[in-house]
């Protein structure tokens, strides 16, 4: 499976069964979650066969079921954080599915967890990641048009290949309870702007919209305009 593959196949998954995640499959996770720290100044940590911290009635929104295993999103607080956490915790999302796990991004209180983690000095839990195999493979959420996410342009037509396999890219992204704020504009110079709009988690949503933005598009082919 290709990361395209696992973009189109992945979906939120709110209850898991007792299937251990096998041991190699944790090195794995692990391997790619050594990078990720690395290569985005984070301090993300995965916790396997641990329920006690994971308790339903902490959670922000939603019901999930059954969690032993997760990862917690961490890093030094500071203003793109929350993008970072978005645009790197998609890359282990799409990795898990990769592996044949399930995954669910969940907002909670953390009060649980913080005697579990190692935290360093400013360090802010953003989110946790469940994972884990899932009762089922969730279902596809409904997305908007490209047209309502793209910006900058009275016809959709007259834009690259490359920009609209982007923005339908970024449309199977994640969203906090699915709002889709983010939106994307190529600018005169050619490059793109996007833009997390005005609602919570947006910044994070955005991350992850921008990940699969360049998935589809290909980093190739563009340049992010500040």
């Amino acid at each position: 499976m290709d990361l395209k593959e696992a973009m189109e196949a992945r979906h939120a998954v709110r209850e898991y069964t007792d299937a251990p995640i096998e041991d190699e499959k944790v090195k794995l996770l692990q391997d790619e979650i050594d990078r990720i720290n690395k290569e985005g100044d984070l301090n993300v940590q995965l916790f396997t066969d641990e329920p006690a911290a994971f308790d339903p009635e902490t959670l922000i929104y939603g019901k999930i079921k059954n969690v032993k295993n997760y990862i917690a999103m961490i890093g030094k607080n500071g203003d793109d954080l929350e993008e970072r956490v978005g645009y790197y915790g998609e890359q282990l999302v799409l990795f898990a599915q990769q592996q044949g796990l399930n995954t669910c991004w969940v907002g909670t209180t953390y009060k649980k967890m913080h005697k579990l983690m190692n935290l360093r000095e400013y360090d802010r839990i953003v989110l946790v990641i469940a994972i884990g195999y899932g009762t089922d493979s969730g279902v596809p959420h409904t997305s908007k048009s490209p047209a309502a996410v793209i910006r900058g342009c009275t016809d959709i037509s007259e834009l690259p290949e490359w920009f609209i396999n982007g923005v339908n890219a970024a449309l199977l992204a994640p969203t906090a309870v699915n709002q889709q704020r983010f939106s994307f504009r190529l600018t005169e110079d050619g490059k793109v702007l996007a833009d997390p709009g005005r609602a919570f988690f947006s910044k994070i949503d955005l991350g992850i919209a921008k990940y699969h933005f360049e998935i589809g598009a290909g980093k190739e082919n563009f340049e992010w305009a500040s």
